[in-house]
């Protein structure tokens, strides 16, 4: 009897090529039977991936390949590339803008073939916008270029995942002034709606839980200590309960992520970036994902930077990334699951 066809590989991204991303694909790969991750594909230069692996001691093979479909019977005895040219040599730790193009060029080609079913989800290495900026790239992250290329209308929705803790900033890269004055009872129904959805069709939740986080201290005290959760973040909570998601809040951050509390939820809306992220980043700093939810696709990333500081040196972890491609696969898996 013939084999049955595998599935598409991931698709994962060049990133900030004087970054650490080409290092943890490459302890990634080291690891891929430890870990039992799936097949996946880097867009990215291969010459630059095979010396890389060659001055960090890594025994990496690295195979150029002409299309998605030949890496899930590759990936166990090489690494696969689908060659992305850089237009500028590699110095680890120092970026250069004449290489933006070409790590711009890695998310579309990884999007595109998504979106063409070549791929099953992209897994995005860290970026550096400052050296993107003059390769024409205008949006403020990863987030928002990827709900660009997808045509959202909507603003996008990032959540940031661990192993027993979801969180979703309502307004992500923006200051904490600037969050407070966006902060509306629409935005935060909007990402109630986008993460109950995510949450059934990408994790196989039924019935979500989510938590709603105040925005003051002690939920505002009834008005004493500010009106946002009277005037704002209450009306939202109304409104996602009478759309039938199973949302309750404002609850005062400061207790709402011990681990009892944690456990009475599946996901907690946030009204500002660090509200979210120092919380997950404290419970388990190594293993978190970044996950852009409402796109047609699926994409997750390290949680984590480029790590100019240490790139090149070997000295970065890959479990991050690793945690992100095994996300990515079980997202994968539970949208073919459900047809979608």
């Amino acid at each position: 009897m013939p084999a049955p066809p595998s599935r598409p590989p991931l698709a994962v991204t060049m990133g900030e090529p004087a970054g650490v991303g080409g290092e943890i694909v490459l302890k990634a790969w080291l690891a891929r039977r430890e870990s039992g991750v799936a097949p996946f594909l880097l867009l990215d230069d291969p010459d630059r991936l095979a010396a890389l692996a060659a001055r960090l001691g890594m025994n990496v093979p690295v195979r150029a390949v002409a299309s998605a479909g030949e890496a899930p019977g590759l990936f166990d005895a090489a690494l696969p590339v689908l060659p992305v040219a850089l237009a500028a040599p590699v110095v680890a730790g120092r970026p250069d803008p004449a290489n933006g193009a070409a790590v711009i060029a890695s998310i579309d080609r990884a999007v595109a073939l998504v979106r063409s079913g070549a791929a099953s989800a992209v897994v995005t290495n860290p970026i550096q916008k400052s050296s993107l900026y003059a390769a024409g790239f205008r949006h403020p992250g990863h987030t928002e270029y990827l709900a660009h290329l997808a045509g959202l209308a909507d603003e996008p929705i990032m959540m940031l995942a661990a192993a027993d803790l979801r969180v979703v900033p309502v307004t992500i890269h923006v200051s904490l002034r600037d969050a407070v004055d966006r902060l509306s009872t629409a935005a935060i129904v909007h990402a109630g709606r986008v993460t109950a959805a995510a949450l059934t069709r990408d994790f196989g939740i039924a019935r979500p839980r989510l938590a709603v986080a105040a925005l003051n201290p002690h939920a505002g005290e009834g008005g004493a200590m500010g009106r946002e959760e009277i005037d704002i973040i209450e009306p939202a909570v109304a409104a996602l309960r009478a759309e039938g998601i199973e949302a309750f809040g404002p609850r005062p951050s400061d207790t709402l992520f011990h681990a009892a509390a944690r456990a009475g939820f599946d996901a907690a809306l946030c009204m500002y970036h660090d509200q979210a992220l120092i919380p997950l980043k404290t419970v388990d700093f190594d293993s978190g994902v970044n996950i852009t939810l409402g796109l047609p696709f699926v994409r997750t990333s390290p949680d984590h930077g480029t790590a100019l500081d240490i790139a090149g040196t070997g000295r970065a972890s890959a479990v991050s990334l690793l945690a992100a491609l095994a996300t990515a696969d079980r997202m994968a898996a539970n949208r073919r699951g459900a047809g979608a």
